[in-house]
């Protein structure tokens, strides 16, 4: 045996092992100085509803976040925060101080319907934290009938879970044409959906709730919208997608009550993607 190549096997296995684990402490450290303290901090504040703060293991916001790129300046507007807010309570406090945060609620039609209750519990969110939310701006969103903001002004249009809701209405094309109106140029579009499976035809009313990913690009791109990539921090490998009910079998909807109920809820929340697009500069 030759032990001076067994001495020199281990002192490169050594040294391999070494350099790997370097490797992995700069990576996870990175990783971590990546997530701005200051939204980290908020995702874990008070002013948080507790009923947001379960979805987070399903929700992932301060990856989210960072993967779209908003900072404390940025000048951001959401589409259809609803009621519960729960981008609201992140973002509006994180971007206060240097930031915009403009909520694009539904059209109210009407003291009974649905988007008339979502507006009125947003604005008694807002009005009960002045400190958090004060400086919140609040507009029209419906498909490009209104400006969801002043044309080339935000840095991000951002949205969760609602290209299927314009599917079904007709409303994609007004939609993408909204938010590359009030976007700048350079500025960025954050979409996430669930994700349907690419090797079955897209039902052009997405009545599941499900929307191909490839689809989702389509609508971005013909908008005038170049993709910049995707994240698969709210991927679900569980989620079968073939529910009678659609996703709103899962939670946090359980559309079939106590049918199934341990079953859904050990999926978890739905497989979903999350893209990025940006505005051209020229």
């Amino acid at each position: 045996m030759n032990w001076n190549m067994v001495f020199y096997l281990r002192h490169i296995i050594k040294i391999s092992a070494l350099i790997l684990g370097a490797v992995f402490l700069i990576n996870n450290t990175v990783a971590q100085e990546t997530i701005d303290p200051a939204l980290q901090v908020l995702i874990n504040g008070p002013q948080r509803a507790e009923k947001n703060r379960v979805r987070d293991i399903y929700r992932h916001p301060a990856e989210v976040l960072t993967f779209f790129g908003i900072t404390p300046k940025s000048a951001v507007v959401e589409i259809w925060p609803g009621g519960a807010g729960y981008w609201t309570e992140i973002l509006a406090p994180y971007l206060k101080d240097e930031g915009i945060y403009i909520a694009a609620n539904g059209e109210d039609k009407g003291p009974e319907s649905e988007a008339a209750k979502d507006n009125a519990t947003l604005r008694a969110k807002i009005e009960s934290d002045p400190k958090n939310y004060a400086k919140v701006q609040i507009t029209t969103f419906k498909s490009d009938q209104y400006p969801i903001a002043p044309e080339g002004s935000a840095d991000f249009v951002i949205t969760f879970r609602n290209i299927h809701n314009w599917m079904a209405s007709g409303e994609t094309e007004g939609a993408y044409k909204a938010f590359f109106k009030a976007l700048k140029p350079g500025g960025i579009l954050g979409v996430e959906e669930h994700r349907g499976n690419i090797d079955q035809p897209q039902d052009p009313l997405a009545k599941s709730g499900y929307v191909r990913q490839d689809v989702a690009i389509a609508f971005a791109e013909a908008a005038g919208f170049k993709f910049v990539g995707s994240s698969e921090i709210n991927a679900n490998s569980k989620d079968t997608k073939d529910y009678a009910v659609g996703v709103w079998a899962l939670p946090p909807t359980y559309r079939l009550k106590d049918v199934d109920h341990d079953k859904y809820a050990a999926i978890g929340e739905s497989d979903r993607f999350i893209l990025k697009f940006v505005k051209p500069t020229q």
